[in-house]
């Protein structure tokens, strides 16, 4: 069974397991945070790192008027991010061939590829986060099943690029997640041992491919989460955080 960890945004403690409470202030001494328990922190990218839903939910809303149609409710686009664009103009067209929703998804790109980042942020508390690790010269990177073209035209536009210590995308690999090919290809470019890195995700392709390349790994519970999602302990991951702060606890020991 994996540990859930989940700090409010106010920093009120909350018990996180028998007879521990955790906030930020824990992971500190002296004002100072420790030493982080891992060598390179990955992520996923829709829904792990940055919240992308509202540029989707803004392009099929953009769609289906132009088609005369009702929009999907939001949750259920949200949903689908982590399932690619093929998945969410199917909500709009759940009875077209395969040829209809191709055309519908080049469609789609060419919408997002022009307008990539007018609604997307990182997720609330995540750019504090990043400047912690960054502080303490802790690599942190990307695996994600985003296309490389898009993938770095995000970055760009969120200004994250030179941030980035690796970006691992499927032109990269013969082997997508939930193959570990990904996650070791990181681990490669970073010089580092697989086994000293974390990797946080939404989906469970996302905790396989870590579990498999020996890391460990942490589901991002705020993010796309399936559908029908309910039962996380089968994803075998090791964590499991409610929001970015819960995060703090997982990267950095509690202060004795």
């Amino acid at each position: 069974m994996s540990i859930t960890w989940c700090i409010p945004a106010s920093q009120r403690p909350i018990r996180i397991k028998k007879w521990q409470l955790l906030t930020e202030s824990s992971c500190r001494i002296g004002g100072k945070y420790l030493k982080c328990r891992y060598a390179a922190v990955l992520f996923d990218l829709d829904g792990t790192l940055i919240d992308t839903a509202p540029d989707f939910i803004r392009i099929v809303r953009l769609m289906s008027a132009g088609q005369g149609r009702e929009p999907p409710a939001d949750e259920h686009i949200r949903q689908q991010v982590s399932e690619g664009a093929r998945a969410m103009v199917r909500l709009l067209h759940p009875d077209a061939d395969d040829q209809t929703i191709l055309q519908h998804r080049e469609t789609f790109l060419t919408h997002y590829a022009e307008q990539i980042a007018v609604d997307t942020t990182l997720f609330a508390g995540m750019d504090a986060l990043l400047q912690q690790l960054e502080q303490q010269a802790v690599p942190w990177g990307i695996v994600t099943n985003k296309p490389r073209h898009l993938a770095v035209a995000l970055l760009a536009a969120l200004g994250l690029t030179a941030r980035c210590s690796v970006l691992v995308c499927p032109d990269d690999v013969q082997h997508t997640k939930p193959d570990p090919e990904p996650m070791y290809l990181a681990a490669d470019q970073l010089g580092l041992p697989a086994g000293q890195m974390v990797y946080i995700g939404d989906h469970p392709r996302d905790i396989e491919a870590g579990r498999r390349a020996g890391m460990t790994t942490v589901i991002a519970e705020y993010g796309y989460l399936p559908p029908g999602a309910t039962d996380l302990d089968s994803w075998q991951a090791g964590i499991r955080v409610c929001n970015v702060a819960a995060l703090y606890p997982v990267l950095w020991p509690e202060a004795n």
